[in-house]
């Protein structure tokens, strides 16, 4: 006799078109076809949200069955009576929060529902005046989880300090699907290049426009280094409330017909088969799926040394790394991958093979599956 399938229902608030979480979220549900596990998302939006449509999309074309709440309020008991609603409605056994909102809501829904409780911890950002008492919301429901997985080392260490049991936590990064990010062509043969100079270096760089991205050095080390003679051109790609403030950066450039805010860019895989660098100037962050993907990609990455990348990455061998918050750091790292092809060539093969190796995302819903089997099997 086959064993029951039990649900497991992701659950995330988000605003626009998400970020890197929902990658790992649309994509986990086809993974575990076939086996005792059926997962589905649930998303929490803002009333008349362009962006869940979007996403709506993508979880169409990922097979995740998609389930929509608009959320007017911060903490609004009628949402939290419709995620009741739905949890009995899908008999879900497993509730995976994925931010402050959804841990917290699968505290409040416990005894209602029933339900065993996981969480992914994804990291946390300080740019709103209001993300304070989100974290503090957040470490508050992380402590009454059964089962915590954190996408990166550091994110593991500060779970650990702010009392989640070393019993309940498993360090699980973030990982690709390696079929759908693999190179297709050479950078110079993108038709996304057809009015670049040939010769010239593309720097990219994908990420929500926000203080924490670390955007403006990067815009800043671009500019120092075309004015010391670099052939280089800057696209980044991507939405947020820094967007005035990059933009009036650039204008003031005398070299802004090289650097572009591309905004949303619904396919990835296109800008990533563009570029000739990859470059992450984030201040914080765990182990973004953004260097994952143009690792996969064999784009050559440099990286600030920023929470989970300094473990992740080895210097000089996958990636190069550069330290944060610094404009000339990351044009002195620049400078060094424009004027050294076989630096970037081995960054991007190394990187390639180390994804292939230990960041294939069957390998990493294996890792899940067992979790869900071991915390079921622990008393409640």
């Amino acid at each position: 006799m086959s064993e029951a399938r039990v649900t497991v229902l992701h659950t995330r608030i988000v605003s626009g078109t998400g970020g890197g979480p929902e990658k790992t979220i649309l994509n986990s549900p086809r993974f575990l076809e076939g086996t005792r596990w059926r997962e589905a998302a649930l998303y929490l939006h803002a009333p008349l949200d362009p962006g869940i449509e979007v996403l709506r999309e993508r979880a169409k074309a990922r097979r995740c069955p998609f389930h929509t709440l608009a959320d007017k309020y911060p903490f609004d008991p009628r949402t939290l009576k419709q995620c009741a609603d739905l949890c009995r409605e899908l008999g879900v056994v497993i509730w995976h929060g994925h931010d402050y909102k959804s841990n917290l809501f699968g505290v409040l829904l416990r005894k209602r529902c029933d339900l065993r409780l996981f969480t992914t911890v994804h990291g946390w950002v300080k740019y709103t005046r209001k993300t304070p008492l989100y974290f503090a919301v957040d470490r508050w429901s992380i402590r009454r989880y059964e089962e915590v997985v954190c996408v990166s080392q550091d994110l593991f260490d500060e779970c650990a300090r702010f009392g989640v049991s070393k019993e309940k936590l498993t360090l699980v990064e973030n990982a690709i699907d390696t079929d759908e990010f693999r190179r297709a062509g050479a950078p110079s043969a993108s038709p996304l290049r057809a009015s670049m100079p040939a010769g010239r270096l593309l720097v990219g760089a994908v990420g929500r426009l926000s203080e924490e991205k670390g955007f403006h050095h990067l815009i800043t080390a671009v500019e120092r280094a075309i004015e010391r003679g670099l052939e280089l051109e800057l696209w980044i790609a991507g939405e947020g409330d820094q967007k005035p403030r990059l933009e009036a950066q650039i204008a003031a450039s005398r070299h802004a017909a090289r650097m572009k805010l591309l905004g949303f860019q619904k396919d990835a895989l296109q800008l990533f088969e563009a570029l000739d660098v990859f470059a992450l100037s984030s201040l914080r962050e765990g182990l973004p799926n953004v260097v994952l993907e143009a690792m996969a990609m064999e784009v050559p990455v440099l990286a600030t040394r920023c929470g989970g990348m300094e473990a992740f990455a080895e210097d000089g061998e996958d990636a190069l790394l550069v330290g944060t918050d610094s404009a000339d750091e990351l044009e002195r790292g620049l400078a060094r991958l424009a004027e050294d092809a076989a630096l970037r060539q081995r960054l991007a093969t190394t990187a390639r093979a180390k994804i292939e190796r230990d960041y294939s995302f069957a390998r990493r819903m294996q890792r899940f599956a067992a979790l869900y089997e071991r915390m079921l099997a622990r008393p409640r």
